[in-house]
This record gives C-alpha cells, sequence and structure tokens, in this order.
C-alpha cells in the first residue's frame, strides 16, 4: 500500500479505504512493491541484462501505476471527515 500511496499523494485515505475492501486492488498494491524492489535490486545485474530487466521491471512498474489510477478513480471512494463531537 506504501508503494501506492507513494505515487498518488493525497489520496491515500482513499488508498487504505480500497486496500481494505478490494483484494485485486491489494494484489495491485503488492505487486507494485514486489516491482520496485525489484528495480532497485536490478542495478546489481551483469550488464546488458541489468538494461533489459530495468526496462522490464520499469514497464511493468508504469502499467500497474495506471491500473491503481483506474480502480482509484473507478470506486469513488469520498473520505468523510469526523464531525467535532458536541
Amino acid at each position: 500500500m506504501r508503494a501506492a500511496a507513494s505515487r498518488f499523494l493525497g489520496r491515500s485515505s482513499e488508498i487504505q479505504e480500497l486496500f481494505n475492501q478490494d483484494e485485486n486492488f491489494r494484489e495491485m498494491c503488492d505487486d507494485l512493491a514486489v516491482a520496485e524492489q525489484a528495480l532497485a535490486a536490478s542495478d546489481q545485474l551483469p550488464a546488458p541484462t541489468d538494461e533489459e530487466r530495468r526496462a522490464e521491471y520499469q514497464a511493468l512498474i508504469d502499467d500497474l501505476v495506471s491500473e491503481i489510477g483506474r480502480a482509484l478513480s473507478q470506486a469513488r471512494i469520498v473520505p468523510f471527515s469526523r464531525a467535532p463531537k458536541r
């Protein structure tokens, strides 16, 4: 979930809500985190494998970010703030 929240600043409450409600969204968030970790680790791969892998991981990240953005748009989650107690 943190990976998605870092990509969609200001929408963390929506991400949290959807993450709690939707298994597919959770999987997308988890996949994004794994892909970002793999991209960071690809620096340790020997050339030219490293460039190929980085391109693959970056494409996967881009696709997941797009999917997560679409899911957020379609979810229409409206965060409510609590009214002050009287």
